[in-house]
């Protein structure tokens, strides 16, 4: 059961769904029309990207998280993946009737909190960082198709996108996240002058991590 899981949880992970967001800037990018579009895409899935990083920096360089609701940070799989999934089946479905449109952005959330329960059934986060990682990337996926609903934008056909999506998985290994945590810890590591980062445990008993010898 924890190959399925795996397998579903990889669709959320960074290092295939930051080359996919920046196919989706690309592709809106190229024809002059759809550029500002391109804009408020690197701007709200930026936005969400950088509060992850920020909240996870935040607790394992500094332990600052909640005990009570157990939460050391946004779930940066479900994030990704609630802001990046709508959207894409969106502009897929983009030369379709409005309905089809909607539904297909439904089924992008369906799709993201899906990968979300999975980061809840191999224990890696809590309810309360999924549901806080949810929020955030919804807050980015609908704020980006309010703004484009009624514009009328003429993009190159979908397929070329679903090409551009189709080839981060040549490089997609179940059960290999990208090593954008370990990156991270090593970050807060250095940035708050501790030896090792703050961990859940650590969180839940009030340990903290001694600090490093100057």
């Amino acid at each position: 059961m924890n190959s399925f899981w795996l397998i579903a949880t990889g669709f959320g992970d960074s290092g295939f769904l930051l080359p996919a967001a920046f196919g989706v800037a690309i592709w809106l990018a190229i024809d002059r029309g759809t550029r500002p579009a391109a804009v408020h895409w690197v701007l709200l899935f930026g936005a969400c990207g950088l509060v992850v990083m920020l909240s996870k920096l935040a607790f394992m360089g500094w332990g600052i998280g909640s005990a009570r609701f157990d939460f050391t940070g946004f779930s940066g799989h479900t994030a990704l993946a609630t802001s990046v999934w709508p959207v894409v089946f969106w502009l897929v479905a983009l030369r379709c009737a409005p309905f089809v449109r909607v539904s297909a952005a439904a089924f992008g959330w369906v799709w993201a909190v899906f990968i979300g329960a999975s980061r809840l059934a191999l224990e890696v986060h809590s309810t309360a960082e999924v549901a806080a990682g949810a929020a955030l990337g919804t807050l980015a996926s609908a704020s980006f198709l309010r703004l484009q609903w009624h514009r009328h934008l003429k993009v190159r056909t979908p397929r070329w996108l679903a090409l551009g999506l189709v080839l981060p998985l040549l490089f997609f290994i179940v059960g290999r996240p990208a090593p954008t945590q370990y990156a991270m810890e090593r970050l807060a590591v250095w940035m708050a002058g501790i030896e090792r980062p703050f961990t859940r445990s650590d969180l839940l008993q009030a340990r903290e991590p001694a600090r490093a010898p100057n």
